[in-house]
């Protein structure tokens, strides 16, 4: 469904996306995850049509993007990462105006726009002025706004940016409803944990080039597979290191300042034999709990060393 091959945007000598290979299969939903400048945002704008690739090739539903833009166009829903507001027009009316633009029939075009108010959370504000909502339900009639002409293909771009904890729920609730659209989604973030709750893929960038990718599937299997133990004992790392580390469940230890932590694929009956072992060695342990795992830790262990360009 979106497809680039060794995609490039430079701007002078500065390399904002460098040969990126992106596929996404149709139906399914990609994350692309990134500190700010990694390129994500130019990214998104070449595959919308609005940035123009230096080289490389973008396709998306069949058509190549710098050949057959306003097929594209048709065919996409895009939400940039900020966008202005029209003054004295109403929610209702803007997704009318958009839908106009589209050329969706009048009656079909305001049966969508009472339909995807309704979906986003926003249908008893359809007579109140865009400028006068706040910016989650801005951000939330963006999304019906990308929906109004039916596009098989939406790109958002950080939908969630700048929003309160209330209004980023309230965004995640509506960006998993569109999982059951069945709709092919690309979104950006730089939140890893976000995007977990709503794809089934996720890309990291780093420098515009897409550093690795893992789907999160696999990522949830392995966090319930490896569990982070931190102890806080009175052995030294020799006795860890000679210990603990060959045992059969524990994949690594690290040491930190308030204690040690010990990755350990193991269930919670040998979590208590492990306990249960420290003791029977003589060492005093204080503390031993399970840590909630780091979704960013674990997806860099899983893509250790990985470059996917494929």
């Amino acid at each position: 469904m979106i497809y680039t091959q060794n995609l490039c945007k430079r701007y002078g000598k500065f390399t904002a996306v460098d040969h990126l290979n992106l596929h996404v299969r149709r139906g399914t939903v990609f994350g692309i995850v990134g500190e700010n400048g990694a390129g994500k945002t130019t990214t998104l704008s070449m595959l919308a049509t609005l940035t123009s690739p230096t080289s490389g090739r973008a396709y998306i539903n069949g058509f190549e993007v710098s050949k057959n833009p306003q097929d594209v166009r048709r065919c996409i829903g895009y939400m940039p990462d900020s966008f202005g507001v029209y003054d004295d027009i109403t929610a209702e009316e803007y997704l009318q105006f958009y839908a106009d633009c589209y050329r969706v029939p009048k009656a079909l075009a305001a049966q969508r726009a009472k339909e995807y108010l309704s979906w986003v959370g926003l249908e008893d504000k359809r007579e109140t002025y865009v400028n006068a909502l706040s910016r989650g339900m801005q951000q939330r009639l963006e999304i019906a706004r990308c929906l109004i002409h039916d596009p098989p293909v939406l790109i958002l771009d950080e939908p969630a940016s700048g929003l309160d904890p209330r209004s980023r729920i309230e965004m995640r609730g509506v960006l998993n409803r569109l999982r059951t659209l069945g709709k092919t989604i690309v979104i950006s973030s730089h939140i890893l944990q976000e995007l977990c709750e709503v794809s089934d893929e996720i890309g990291i960038m780093r420098e515009g080039q897409l550093a690795a990718v893992a789907a999160v599937s696999v990522m949830l299997n392995h966090s319930t597979a490896y569990r982070t133990l931190h102890i806080v004992a009175d052995a030294k790392p020799v006795v860890w290191e000679k210990a603990v580390r060959p045992l059969e469940h524990v994949v690594d230890l690290r040491f930190k300042p308030d204690g040690v932590e010990v990755v350990f694929a193991g269930t919670l009956q040998q979590q208590a034999e492990l306990l249960q072992y420290l003791l029977d060695h003589g060492v005093t342990v204080y503390q031993f709990r399970e840590r909630p795992t780091d979704i960013e830790e674990l997806f860099l262990r899983l893509t250790e060393g990985t470059v996917d360009q494929s």
